[in-house]
């Protein structure tokens, strides 16, 4: 097990939160689609020490394609969001991303 930044920690289980507040969004226009559910675990579980940084990042990659999968702006912005998450395992600056798709989420941003 290696030492983590707590710092770097916080900032990961920060944006799981906000991409689990929105994740709602995702799951009811995409019920079969558990990308962004299991993306928002990995980050969880990295903060853990549970998963890798790879494994933090496939599930970021996989949430990111269940976003362009979706038609739905509200479930696409809550999709990329839990990708974003993810992705702060990696690089921590990802986290403010998390958050600006889960307030776009929240506001039906079609962008």
């Amino acid at each position: 097990m290696s030492i983590q930044d707590p710092r770097h920690i916080a900032a990961v289980l920060a944006a799981a939160d906000q991409a689990e507040q929105v994740l709602p969004l995702f799951e009811a226009h995409r019920t079969e689609d558990a990308r962004p559910r299991l993306a928002i675990e990995a980050a969880r579980g990295w903060a853990r020490g549970d998963v890798s940084v790879g494994e933090a990042r496939s599930a970021a990659f996989a949430a990111q394609a269940a976003a362009r999968a979706s038609t739905e702006p509200a479930a696409k912005n809550a999709a990329r969001s839990a990708g974003h998450a993810a992705a702060t395992v990696h690089v921590a600056s990802q986290a403010p991303h998390a958050k600006k798709y889960a307030d776009a989420a929240r506001a039906g941003d079609t962008s």
